[in-house]
């Protein structure tokens, strides 16, 4: 923890991939997801004498050549830089000391980011650039002890609903734990702690893992809007086929600690299966519905790493399958790439403040 207040703070958060069971975190379910070191965002905290939140110079861009350049940015990018993201954290973290008696001295802070994260590539580069922040303010205030790391993504979570983000913990509790976590949100956890039972996985059980992604993505926000609201319409369908998907997670769980990646392969399949069938082809979109095919047509397994935009995928057949894969997507211009997974970065102090099992 920092402890000099006029020392420059900065934390990085990684990319999340959902490896199986999603999206049935926002249904009660379980999931199994880890973080990815290919891409990150990071977050810089500055001690000031006025308190800032820094613009990127990309990402939050104010100034354009024209009209017509305002216009096109916003069609590619949209109006979501990550300056709202920093703000909302702010507010929540404050909030939360507030309600929960926690003192935080009068001191300000320049608050910066950066990322690398592909853009709507289901990553969770949103959540990532929250997390960081968080991390940096629980230093700032010297509070890391005082806020459970159980507690830690719902308030990432809560920042987010601020701006009226829909989405569930999975990937904000596999960016507070990092590495491979094993999640069951089961809904008399969720109502009695206000979270889930969140397990930590040895990393070394996942076999190789590739990455394809889209370099210019649709839109994949519309993902969870039907579904969500069938299944809170009691919907048969949709509540039966959630919980195939939670069950997925629970085998997915016991395949890799038995090292049984026939099984694994099966289980990804039938988590995008699954999802295809509830949300429909014109929901998921042609090319993330294309990712998930290439794949499969040379023998490789693959489903979504989040609601669209990037597919997490295993090769069973090894290398020389990747290479093919890696091929296919150069003709069609995806992006290829081997995952490489980021341990987990909870130190001492954190885990202190974890609830015993």
């Amino acid at each position: 923890m920092a402890t000099d207040k006029d020392a420059v703070i900065e934390h990085r958060a990684y990319a999340r991939v959902g490896l199986l069971g999603n999206p049935s975190d926002v249904y009660y379910g379980r999931t199994i997801s880890f973080t990815l070191a290919n891409f990150w965002a990071s977050v810089k905290l500055q001690p000031s004498d006025h308190l800032m939140i820094l613009p990127h110079p990309a990402h939050d861009l104010v100034q354009f050549d024209s009209l017509p350049h305002l216009v096109n940015r916003l069609c590619t990018d949209g109006y979501y830089g990550g300056v709202r993201l920093l703000m909302a954290i702010c507010k929540i973290f404050h909030n939360y000391c507030k309600e929960n008696n926690i003192i935080l001295h009068e001191g300000n802070f320049k608050l910066s980011y950066d990322t690398n994260i592909p853009r709507q590539t289901g990553l969770s580069g949103s959540s990532a650039i929250v997390c960081a922040a968080l991390s940096c303010l629980l230093d700032f205030y010297q509070v890391r002890h005082l806020i459970k790391v159980e507690v830690r993504p719902n308030l990432i979570l809560n920042a987010e609903k601020e701006l009226g983000i829909v989405a569930g913990l999975q990937d904000r509790v596999a960016q507070v734990y990092g590495g491979l976590i094993y999640m069951d949100f089961d809904k008399k956890l969720m109502d009695n702690l206000g979270h889930g039972n969140y397990t930590p996985m040895d990393l070394n059980l996942l076999p190789p893992l590739y990455l394809i992604y889209a370099e210019n993505p649709s839109d994949s926000g519309k993902v969870h809007s039907t579904v969500r609201q069938r299944w809170l319409n009691g919907d048969e369908f949709i509540i039966s086929s959630m919980k195939k998907v939670a069950d997925i997670a629970l085998e997915g769980r016991t395949a890799l600690i038995e090292k049984d990646h026939a099984k694994f392969a099966t289980l990804m399949n039938r988590n995008f299966d699954l999802r295809r069938e509830m949300f429909g082809d014109e929901a998921l979109g042609a090319m993330n519905i294309e990712m998930v095919e290439i794949a499969r047509r040379v023998g490789a397994t693959s489903k979504f790493t989040g609601s669209g935009g990037a597919v997490v995928v295993f090769c069973p057949e090894g290398s020389s399958q990747a290479s093919l894969l890696e091929d296919e997507c150069k003709k069609i211009g995806f992006a290829f790439q081997p995952l490489q997974i980021k341990p987990s970065m909870l130190t001492q102090e954190d885990l202190k403040t974890m609830s015993s099992k």
